[in-house]
């Protein structure tokens, strides 16, 4: 009868494999798991951020929505910190207020055409900074989901490469001289796969929210400026 012995105590582990491992792999798979380390970070801030930014979009949304002028939360002194949309809205209210005010005190009632271009101008940067906010340390994920399998896979070339120089130096091509060391090899392209698809999928996701809220930003900045106009604008 057959007795099958645990994978660890026939010296088949994951741990003896790894074991096996030149040092040109075990720096490796130290790289790999410090890349995962970070990745997995990356991923849970820029997510907690999208959130974030997703929830403080909606109570600024439906206070915008709800007010009769279009510079009333900025004549309120209202913040709200780590919101787009606030940030959208906040830049074009400080530049029609400057254009209104022209210096005084006092704001004027309407805006000619070239200081509502003006105005324009400021809210189209401000989309384009709060874009870039949502977007900042997705590159680190895409590095991960092409870099993590290369460098897995380099590992698993050199491991094969040196597990054939022994093998060439012993003169023995059997089993038990080749496993350990093609079995230690093929651990970094499993170690590099494993940080690239958890990175994969978050990536993806992240991109996917990420065009969401930019073209929530640019129909709201659209929106803000025909509001804007409509109140302000001389009619020439």
């Amino acid at each position: 009868m057959i007795e099958f012995q645990p994978i660890l105590a026939s010296g088949a582990g994951l741990w003896y494999v790894i074991s096996k491992a030149p040092t040109e792999g075990i720096v490796i798979l130290v790289l790999l798991l410090l890349f995962s380390i970070f990745s997995w970070s990356v991923l849970f801030s820029k997510v907690m951020q999208m959130r974030r930014a997703k929830n403080l979009n909606g109570f600024f949304e439906t206070e915008y929505r709800n007010q009769t002028k279009v510079l009333g939360i900025f004549d309120r002194r209202v913040l709200a910190e780590g919101c787009p949309l606030f940030g959208v809205y906040n830049e074009g209210a400080i530049a029609l207020d400057s254009r209104l005010k022209k210096g005084s005190e006092v704001r004027q009632e309407m805006v000619s055409l070239k200081s509502m271009e003006h105005v324009k101008r400021a809210i189209e940067s401000a989309v384009a900074r709060e874009a870039l906010k949502l977007e900042s340390g997705l590159i680190l994920l895409a590095i991960a989901v092409s870099g993590a399998p290369f460098m897995g896979l380099l590992g698993t070339v050199w491991g094969v490469m040196i597990t054939f120089a022994d093998v060439a130096a012993k003169g023995s091509a059997d089993l038990a001289t080749m496993a350990p060391g093609v079995s230690a090899a093929l651990v970094t392209t499993v170690a590099g796969l494993l940080v690239a698809l958890p990175s994969m999928f978050g990536y993806n996701w992240l991109v996917h929210n990420l065009r969401v809220q930019t073209v929530e930003l640019d129909n709201f900045a659209q929106e803000l400026v025909s509001k804007m106009e409509t109140e302000y604008l001389k009619d020439e």
